[in-house]
């Protein structure tokens, strides 16, 4: 987990989610950044780049997709698109009075230039200090979308496509592995089990000394 701007930034349970966007974030134009961020699963530069004619039409309705040019990328890698769900069409509805031109989310002090990821780091960082939440970055929002996709078995193909990755060596150190899913793992294993007398049965009394004085017991018998 992240911590003094060093490690991981942390997963995002769904509950932490509500709480940083209810009481954390008042600012339309910050939820409505963080929620492009969440639900685009792009990095904070390829969020505070975003052209808002990639957003949003001529007329002002939220496209079916988003557009990450190339330009924007990390690597600069190749352009993806990214289909707008109703959740962040419901944040971007909101937002677009605020939208600027040529930047869906402006500078500051300059509208014509964009937000620099910086600003929105610091002021994420301070959203988690008002609601007691620890270890998140701005990379916390892709981690946790990727995540979440993976828990939902979607194929790490599909995933990569989404998140513009080419490697997917690189998309699996993006991915939270947690102790319960291990353990179902491990679990999943039991119906190879070969049940051969007492081997492969679940033994309730699991005292070694008590089982021997059963058998002992069982062997005078006539």
């Amino acid at each position: 987990m992240k911590r003094n701007r060093h490690g991981r930034g942390k997963i995002l349970t769904q509950t932490e989610i509500q709480l940083l966007f209810n009481e954390g974030l008042p600012d339309p134009f910050y939820r409505c950044l963080f929620a492009t961020a969440l639900f685009s699963a792009a990095r904070i530069n390829e969020v505070c780049t975003l052209l808002t004619e990639d957003v949003f039409d001529k007329s002002g309705r939220v496209r079916s997709h988003l557009t990450i040019r190339k330009s924007q990328t990390k690597g600069q890698l190749g352009t993806r698109t990214i289909p707008i769900i109703p959740d962040l069409r419901a944040f971007l509805v909101t937002y677009y009075p605020e939208a600027s031109d040529p930047y869906l989310f402006p500078g500051r002090y300059d509208k014509h230039s964009h937000i620099n990821p910086d600003s929105a780091a610091r002021v994420l960082r301070k959203a988690c200090a008002i609601v007691g939440i620890e270890g998140v970055s701005t990379h916390s929002f892709r981690r946790t979308a990727l995540t979440q996709m993976s828990n939902a078995g979607i194929p790490l193909k599909v995933i990569a496509t989404y998140s513009g990755h080419r490697d997917l060596a690189q998309l699996n150190a993006y991915l939270e592995v947690k102790d319960e899913q291990v353990l179902g793992a491990a679990a999943s294993l039991s119906m190879l089990s070969p049940v051969i007398g007492d081997v492969g049965k679940v033994i309730l009394d699991d005292n070694p000394s008590q089982s021997v004085k059963q058998s002992a017991t069982e062997s005078k018998k006539p």
